[in-house]
């Protein structure tokens, strides 16, 4: 099994999708890449911990490969806005790629010069690439929201 850890906005209707990919083992949402230890929802949310709301994938490599995930990553959120999703606004909903080793980072970063180079999107993509920090989960009822509350997405 492996790990894959991105950002790309509200991380509820993120996890329903994911979920939802044949080969991903598990998922957990949560809380990475600021300053802040031990970061709680409401304090993430004021934007001052650094952190984005993220979800952490365990997959079965053999099934999915980290570049499907990668495909999926691009496809279901907009890589060109800075610090937003739709409605939600903040550093906590930016859009992120965070690597576990160095082959992740080469896919990672051969893919978004892929979508660059095919000019796929009509604004630069802002999509940071950065190295796995500490992972955080969110609070429990954060877990598995969208099915817990018997709905399809966010919006």
């Amino acid at each position: 099994m492996e790990i894959a850890t991105f950002a790309l906005g509200c991380f509820w209707g993120v996890e329903a999708r994911f979920r939802q990919v044949t080969g991903v083992i598990s998922t957990r949402v949560g809380y990475t890449a600021g300053h802040t230890q031990e970061p709680n929802y409401k304090a993430v949310c004021t934007g001052t911990t650094g952190h984005a709301e993220a979800i952490e994938i365990t997959f079965d490599p053999g099934i999915i490969s980290y570049e499907g995930l990668l495909d999926i990553f691009w496809k279901i959120h907009n890589p060109t806005t800075l610090n937003r999703q739709g409605p939600d606004v903040g550093t906590q909903y930016r859009s992120a790629i965070f690597y576990h080793n160095e082959q992740q980072k080469n896919i990672a970063l051969s893919s978004k010069q892929q979508l660059l180079d095919i000019e796929q999107y009509p604004s630069p993509i802002v999509t940071e690439i950065t190295k796995a920090s500490h992972f955080y989960p969110a609070e429990e009822y954060h877990q598995c929201y969208l099915e817990k509350k018997g709905l399809g997405n966010c919006h």
